[in-house]
């Protein structure tokens, strides 16, 4: 992934319009989906950055037995991918939130059918440079009086957050617009998805805001709980407290659904048409195959439960359309194991309050 050069740091807001590919070679691994001979397509993966590393991590598992089906794996937010997935660009979309209403309407005019798989838990994170020795922990109304449109050009000092902390510059660092990030933490903290303050460095290559994070004393910043494990030496992580005391991000607080608000499913977008090539359809099953459980946790994601993974197998051989969700977009309370073919209904239940 592209890390920008410390002079574009200092300089201006990234604007977070280009998308970085990478192509891989994936084989069937075994899932039902192979063919004899060479092949000459292109399955191509677009979407969210925080999907990404683990989209790229199961294109490391796939190409290692077959180098001949090549993959392009590429980033560009989860809304930036949904206008190429529903303009029928690409095959399949990664989302850090579920299709919105609108995003629904535009796959709707260019008839394309999908098949919605959640695919892993991210517990998204808050982070600071190590060099900050006052801030463990941040209150979601005190991350709320960070990040809340009135902020702008107002809220630049840590003294101004809590009075405790030192007189010293706020440096802000985040997703873009683009970013399904970005729409889930504005829904969570602020209270009004992409209701935010502009007059931070945003950015959908979140390896570079960690770089950024990592670099600057005065740092604040959020993106997928990928990019912290990832450079986690470089950066400190922030526990968030909602009333409740203060809870840091991982694989515990999100199965106990203790880090709240700010646990969220991650998710797979599956051209129906394109699901019919054998090849695209091995690639959705490699996300959802048991033995990929391992992988995920290694990017710094939560596996869904053995039960939940067979539920969305089925769904995906069925050719099961549409979405869960209405086209709500970001939905904060979700749980690990809603997923499962068993627990559906509360999931159904939820979404009707």
């Amino acid at each position: 992934m592209p890390v920008k050069s410390q002079s574009s740091i200092r300089s201006t807001k990234r604007s977070g319009a280009r998308a970085c590919v990478a192509i891989f070679s994936f084989s069937c691994l075994g899932l039902g989906a192979c063919s004899s001979g060479k092949s000459d397509e292109t399955i191509k993966v677009d979407g969210s950055s925080t999907v990404y590393p683990l989209s790229k991590a199961m294109a490391d598992a796939y190409r290692t037995t077959d180098p001949k089906a090549d993959v392009g794996v590429a980033y560009s937010g989860t809304g930036g991918g949904f206008q190429k997935f529903c303009a029928g660009q690409t095959d399949v979309e990664g989302a850090s939130r579920p299709i919105k209403a609108e995003e629904i309407a535009q796959c709707k005019t260019a008839n394309v059918n999908y098949i919605e798989l959640p695919i892993a838990f991210d517990s998204l994170a808050i982070v600071t440079n190590p060099q900050n020795s006052f801030v463990d922990c941040l209150t979601v109304a005190e991350l709320k009086k960070i990040w809340e449109p009135g902020a702008q050009n107002k809220i630049k000092n840590w003294h101004q957050i809590r009075d405790s902390f030192p007189s010293q510059p706020l440096t802000l660092f985040g997703p873009s617009k683009a970013d399904g990030t970005f729409d889930y933490f504005t829904h969570a903290i602020v209270g009004t998805e992409t209701s935010s303050r502009t007059d931070y460095t945003a950015s959908i290559d979140y390896a570079a805001l960690a770089n950024d994070v990592g670099s600057d004393p005065n740092a604040l910043g959020y993106f997928g709980y990928a990019y912290y494990q990832a450079k986690k030496d470089k950066l400190k992580i922030v526990a968030v407290d909602n009333g409740h005391g203060c809870i840091k991000p991982g694989a515990d607080t999100v199965a106990n659904n203790t880090y709240l608000p700010l646990t969220r499913p991650l998710f797979l977008y599956v051209n129906v048409k394109a699901a019919s090539r054998p090849s695209v359809k091995a690639f959705a099953r490699l996300f959802l195959a048991p033995e990929s459980a391992q992988r995920v946790t290694q990017v710094g994601y939560v596996p869904l439960p053995p039960e939940a993974l067979a539920t969305q197998i089925a769904r995906l051989d069925k050719g099961v359309t549409g979405s869960q969700f209405g086209g709500r977009g970001s939905v904060m309370g979700i749980k690990l194991d809603w997923f499962n073919g068993r627990k559906e209904d509360d999931l159904s239940a939820f979404l009707r309050e």
